[in-house]
């Protein structure tokens, strides 16, 4: 396995993405069951939330919300190590930076064209921030009150609230979009300062109903599944 502090070239986070949205057989039986991580961009956001948090987490803790109720089935040893590798070099790259250069952070969020526009999707990154929040809850509850404020801008985005953050104006949902990195650099100085004690301008996309599948058909209407279309 490869130095896991190398940082991914922009093949390897390819790689990555493909083999999240692909993992899953298209003619697999998903409903009413757990996909696990959609894709890079969720995985970012969860990989934020672990190495930001009130305690560190081992692979163990983190690989089977990564997977959901679709643990792959590897070709090789060789396979799983390179997207084990691939992964935990993800992980370090975000802890690097906000411990080093914390300014420089942004999340992973997906952008696509349509009819010239461009749109910002921040609601699979928001989702992968909560499900990583969620694997050590009870430690992240004991900062009570104090980070409700920081951790809004990223619960706005997903079916925790609704998506209430599309229900606002453009000026608004713009607003909080912009407050989600600043509060991803506090939260994480925040559990930063403690863990000794503790652990001894673009339109978001808007999701109205519940998470498409990755082979679900797109909801643009285009016909394709929704891994080969809008999310690509």
């Amino acid at each position: 396995m490869k130095d896991l502090f190398t940082p991914l070239t922009d093949k390897e986070c390819d790689r990555l993405d493909r083999f999240m949205l692909d993992r899953i057989d298209e003619e697999a039986d998903t409903l009413g069951k757990d996909e696990g991580v959609l894709d890079i961009s969720e995985l970012d956001g969860m990989f934020t939330a672990l190495v930001s948090g009130p305690i560190s987490t081992v692979p163990s803790l983190w690989l089977p919300a990564v997977w959901g109720d679709y643990e792959p089935v590897w070709d090789s040893q060789e396979e799983f190590e390179e997207i084990f590798s691939l992964m935990i070099r993800h992980m370090n790259g975000i802890a690097h930076l906000l411990m080093e250069y914390p300014e420089e952070y942004e999340p992973m969020f997906l952008e696509r064209e349509v009819e010239g526009n461009t749109y910002t999707i921040v609601d699979e990154w928001c989702d992968g921030y909560v499900r990583g929040v969620e694997l050590t809850k009870k430690d992240w509850h004991t900062s009570g009150e104090e980070l409700a404020d920081l951790l809004a801008p990223m619960f706005a985005f997903t079916e925790k609230t609704k998506w209430c953050g599309h229900d606002l104006n453009d000026d608004e949902r713009e607003s909080i979009r912009q407050a989600i990195a600043p509060s991803v650099r506090k939260i994480h100085a925040y559990w930063l300062e403690r863990r000794g004690d503790h652990a001894s301008l673009t339109q978001p996309v808007r999701r109205t109903a519940p998470r498409v599948g990755r082979n679900d058909p797109c909801p643009c209407g285009s016909g394709k599944k929704y891994k080969k279309c809008c999310l690509h």
